[in-house]
């Protein structure tokens, strides 16, 4: 028998990822049970994580509102694996990323719990806090193509 990947696979519930805003306030994943999320693995430094962003905003202000067959509403949560806060806060600036959970995996907790290891990477949980999609198929279209297939 194989070992399994380390990390997170679909059908499984998202593990609570606990983390920093830039104002120093706690942000939860837990605290976002009911809604369709967009946990996306980023950092500042990262030219793909920085091209698909406008693509994740364009999506979040798509589906921010919508209804979904498990959840009610689209939200993102960024986790960051900047290692300097300044460039992090930045980013959020210009690339324009207007949702509200930003978050800094400084120490790589949340990253290794989720068995990250390149960036950018997303996973998408549904309303009753269940990973449905992850990695490549999130990227471009497909993040919208997914989402269109779990409307109401």
């Amino acid at each position: 028998m194989g070992f399994a990947p380390s990390g997170v696979m679909k059908g499984e519930q998202a593990p609570d990822i606990v983390l920093t805003d830039p104002n120093g306030k706690e942000i939860r994943l837990s605290r976002l049970k009911g809604k369709m999320v967009l946990i996306d693995f980023w950092a500042s430094w990262c030219g793909p994580c920085r091209r698909e962003n406008p693509n994740v905003v364009e999506a979040f202000n798509k589906y921010h509102k919508s209804k979904f067959k498990t959840a009610k509403g689209f939200e993102v949560f960024s986790v960051s694996l900047d290692r300097k806060k300044e460039p992090w806060v930045q980013a959020i600036k210009s690339d324009g990323l207007i949702w509200k959970n930003h978050g800094w995996d400084e120490k790589n907790e949340a990253a290794s719990r989720y068995g990250v290891t390149s960036i950018p990477t997303a996973f998408l949980v549904n309303g009753k806090g269940e990973i449905i999609a992850k990695g490549q198929e999130l990227r471009g279209l497909g993040l919208h193509l997914k989402l269109d297939e779990e409307l109401k």
